[in-house]
């Protein structure tokens, strides 16, 4: 079976060397009888991030079947978000391409391992579920008490020293940096004034 390594670092130096992880997936690659084809490595990245050098270069491989089976060290070296892990999984499994994680014990190349992918799935639609509700709780808490929710709060703008700045003949742009806003929002309010006329 042909096997990419892949080691995350998110720190490189101070002691942090992607090289620890990929010297023991290589031993359990060896082990297995599998054929390291590639090692992809992002050294100083964190896993919050979704998009890496390495991670990306790997899945446009993964899609070329370039290899069998991901093998990393553990999980959180892919990512720390279950919704980033779910899609990774997904995304490897769409392709064709199993996934492993060594200190994890987990294999998706066998039953008990999709099984396990699985439980990870409907956790993460649980986490989305919760997210969702919460969501519209606070929606509802805001509406109850009257307030306004979603975009920003609008910054207050005082009209009358707008209108002595522009009868002056200030510029829209030297008003705006006078007041402590962007020109935009002074021109809208000026709009909206003039609508309202």
């Amino acid at each position: 079976m042909k096997c990419a390594l892949y080691t995350r670092v998110s720190t490189s130096g101070k002691g942090q060397d992607t090289e620890v992880q990929a010297r023991e997936l290589r031993e359990y690659a060896s082990r297995r009888g599998w054929t390291i084809v590639d090692e992809f490595s992002d050294s100083g990245f964190s896993g919050a991030k979704e998009s890496r050098p390495a991670l990306d270069e790997m899945m446009k491989a993964a899609r070329r079947r370039k290899f069998d089976v991901v093998l990393c060290w553990k999980l959180d070296r892919i990512g720390r978000s279950l919704k980033h892990l779910v899609n990774f999984l997904a995304e490897l499994e769409a392709v064709g391409v199993a996934f492993v994680s060594f200190s994890d014990n987990l294999d998706l190349s066998t039953p008990q391992g999709r099984l396990m992918f699985q439980v990870i799935g409907a956790m993460a639609e649980f986490e989305r579920s919760l997210i969702c509700e919460r969501v519209k709780a606070g929606i509802a808490h805001r509406q109850a008490k009257g307030l306004k929710f979603g975009g920003r709060t609008a910054k207050r703008v005082n009209m009358a020293e707008v209108t002595r700045m522009r009868e002056a003949g200030a510029p829209m742009v030297e008003i705006a940096k006078a007041l402590g806003v962007s020109a935009g929002t002074i021109h809208n309010r000026i709009t909206a004034v003039s609508a309202e006329a």
